[in-house]
């Protein structure tokens, strides 16, 4: 027997029986035979099954194939808003994988998202009225926009578009979607779906920065095909990344660095000697990307100043892109004030003052005059800043005499904690580049 038709065998038994399955779907004998061998229950059908069972205390989770108890006193209730952008109708699959997970959902719907997907669809999914009007006498009367606001653990705006973005930024209220995200007191999670230009213009970036200092959590978008054509960063992450994300945040302790701010630096720095070459060294960023993404887990607001490296981007952090030295130590006291700084990044002590603008060639005359000076030291620079922050961690890379070289490099920077590293000819002994 599979594993889908072992756990429909339970969900028949939990609901007393194959009749009385039968009875509550509308279907003959037959029909539950025929999901069986599918290994599938219509959507309409699943709803049904996943409120009886609620009723009597469980959950069916389809992505497990487990049927799981649910503590009524427990249960935690995510109000999904869905705004009109076309990836609208993965908020129906959305609303399926929260559910799964335990979730009880209801659903509003702005008037653009109704142009793709119909809030009797949602309704059919989740069981649950959808709201979409903020002066509808009859849902007032229900159940008003304030008390629909406070009535959740969660605010999840799956796919938020940059036109929703903007207005919760600068906290517009002119419909019930984002009249109910300024009156929640429930903290709020966005999953931006738009396209790769919208998405990185700098008025969404900017609308996201302050979303985010006010602690506003972010479902990043995924690099993809968008439905525009075109490829890259703003495709709305899968419903099932996004609803493990809610799930992580609701039912998981809010992690030990919740509310913090945890600034770190990553990767290598480029110095370019003309618009071709530049000095580097062998830093792959997976050391500081690790860092970002398990401070991340932990609940902390991450930002991540990366050097040039070829890893995806860590879920949930703000990632500012740099080159050069100079350009991650401004971004890194832009970033300021922070609770914690990690310095991961293999900063290049030197820039090169004569960069021309054109490509060096070859002359006859012997190679090019290359003159160095010293880039600024930011880790010494967060160690000593007005603003310091709490906790100041700096790495250090040697070749030799590890411990007493990484003793002397924390006590002339002054910071908090030294990592030391050991740096290898040998590849396999080697901390660049290695997991």
């Amino acid at each position: 027997m599979s594993d889908f038709a072992q756990a429909f065998e339970q969900i028949l038994h939990k609901l007393g029986g194959r009749e009385a399955v039968q009875t509550l779907l509308g279907v003959g004998p037959s029909a539950l035979s025929n999901y069986m061998k599918r290994t599938e229950i219509p959507r309409d059908k699943l709803a049904l099954i996943r409120s009886a069972l609620q009723e009597r205390g469980w959950r069916f989770d389809l992505d497990r194939l487990q049927l799981i108890p649910i503590n009524a006193e427990t249960t935690k209730r995510v109000l999904l808003i869905i705004t009109g952008g076309i990836a609208a109708y993965k908020g129906l699959d959305l609303a399926r994988r929260l559910m799964d997970r335990g979730f009880a959902v209801r659903g509003v719907m702005t008037e653009s998202a109704q142009q793709f997907i119909t809030p009797l669809s949602l309704s059919a999914l989740t069981g649950e009225k959808v709201y979409t009007e903020l002066f509808s006498l009859t849902d007032e009367a229900e159940m008003g926009h304030i008390r629909l606001a406070r009535d959740t653990d969660l605010v999840l705006v799956a796919p938020a578009t940059a036109n929703f973005i903007a207005k919760l930024s600068h906290g517009l209220a002119d419909c019930l979607a984002s009249t109910l995200c300024l009156a929640t007191d429930a903290p709020v999670m966005l999953a931006p779906a738009m396209n790769p230009n919208m998405w990185h213009h700098p008025a969404t970036q900017a609308n996201m920065d302050t979303l985010m200092s006010r602690g506003v959590h972010v479902v990043s978008p995924v690099s993809g095909d968008t439905a525009c054509g075109e490829i890259g960063e703003g495709r709305l992450a899968e419903p099932v990344d996004i609803a493990a994300e809610a799930e992580r945040y609701l039912r998981a302790d809010k992690g030990c660095l919740a509310g913090r701010h945890v600034l770190i630096t990553s990767g290598p720095t480029h110095e370019p000697i003309d618009p071709v070459r530049y000095i580097a060294n062998r830093s792959s960023g997976k050391q500081g990307h690790a860092l970002a993404a398990a401070c991340a887990a932990n609940g902390a607001r991450v930002t991540l100043i990366s050097g040039p490296v070829s890893l995806p981007d860590p879920a949930n952090v703000k990632l500012v892109k740099v080159e050069t030295a100079r350009q991650m130590y401004a971004a890194c006291l832009d970033s300021l004030p922070a609770d914690i700084a990690i310095c991961a990044a293999a900063v290049a002590d030197w820039h090169v003052q004569n960069e021309t603008k054109n490509k060096q060639k070859k002359a006859g005359t012997g190679p090019p005059d290359i003159q160095l000076t010293e880039n600024p030291d930011i880790l010494a620079a967060l160690s000593t800043a007005e603003n310091r922050p709490s906790l100041v961690i700096g790495f250090a890379a040697e070749t030799e005499n590890l411990i007493a070289n990484a003793q002397q490099k924390r006590s002339r920077k002054s910071c908090d904690w030294i990592i030391a590293n050991h740096i290898s000819d040998q590849p396999g002994d080697s901390v660049f580049g290695s997991d």
